[in-house]
């Protein structure tokens, strides 16, 4: 349970400490992406750069359910998509999109990326997400869009390009396909995609009820500052990883 006295990203004595630490909270992301139904077959993968080796990351095995992963079950890949630490295969969509993205930004601890259904539905128009509210003001001059679909990302090459539109930006809209969010540590990876999906679904809904009222430049880019920062992702993920942690205590094992 967090300390609401000690509200702050932890520090680390031992990489082995860190390691443990990124891979208990990428196995909460997991459950709360199955709680939250993200969930769509064998897609989606949620990944943390290792502490030690820097090239490796840490990831969901394939066909497994999110709902199911505990951190006993995570994979260690490595940069040639190899797995080095595990006895289950890799997604090739997973490696071939993640290894790229780590790749291409050394600051990102851990990338997102799911089929689910707002996001879905929203990438199918092609379009940026526009300041609506207060939430997705995180995203104000911040997430990128992949305009272009070639199916199912299994070519390196693919996934230089996507890692390209994301550029330096938290988040990337891929159209006709979905969203993929990144952060400093996995709690903030995994909150940016879960208020992105929910920003999907408010402008869908905003838009099919009427002509929705914008947040003009100035107090969006004031807003995107005061939401959108890498303490405030980090921050909101905290009670959702005590709830998880709570109400399934074995993803922990």
């Amino acid at each position: 349970m967090s300390d609401p006295s000690t509200l702050m990203p932890p520090t680390f004595d031992s990489v082995e400490d860190e390691r443990l630490h990124r891979k208990q909270r990428l196995a909460a992301a997991f459950r709360l992406f199955s709680r939250f139904g993200f969930d769509e077959g064998v897609a989606g993968h949620i990944t943390a750069r290792d502490p030690e080796l820097s090239d490796h990351f840490w990831v969901n095995p394939f066909a497994m359910h999110f709902g199911h992963i505990k951190v006993s079950d995570l994979i260690l890949v490595n940069h040639k998509g190899d797995v080095v630490e595990g006895n289950r295969p890799v997604n090739t969509a997973a490696f071939v999109i993640h290894s790229q993205v780590h790749a291409a930004r050394p600051d990102v601890i851990a990338a997102a990326h799911a089929h689910s259904t707002y996001g879905k539905t929203w990438s199918s128009l092609g379009r940026l997400l526009d300041p609506l509210t207060q939430d997705v003001c995180a995203f104000y001059n911040d997430h990128a869009l992949f305009d272009d679909y070639t199916g199912v990302v299994l070519d390196l090459e693919e996934g230089k390009r996507l890692a390209h539109a994301l550029g330096e930006s938290k988040a990337v809209i891929l159209r006709n396909h979905g969203l993929l969010t990144v952060g400093h540590s996995v709690d903030e990876a995994a909150f940016w995609f879960i208020t992105m999906e929910r920003s999907c679904q408010v402008q869908l809904m905003a838009e099919a009820a009427g002509e929705p009222v914008q947040i003009d430049k100035d107090q969006a880019e004031l807003t995107s500052t005061q939401v959108g920062g890498h303490f405030a992702g980090w921050l909101s993920f905290q009670p959702l990883y005590d709830r998880i942690v709570r109400e399934q205590p074995d993803l922990l094992e």
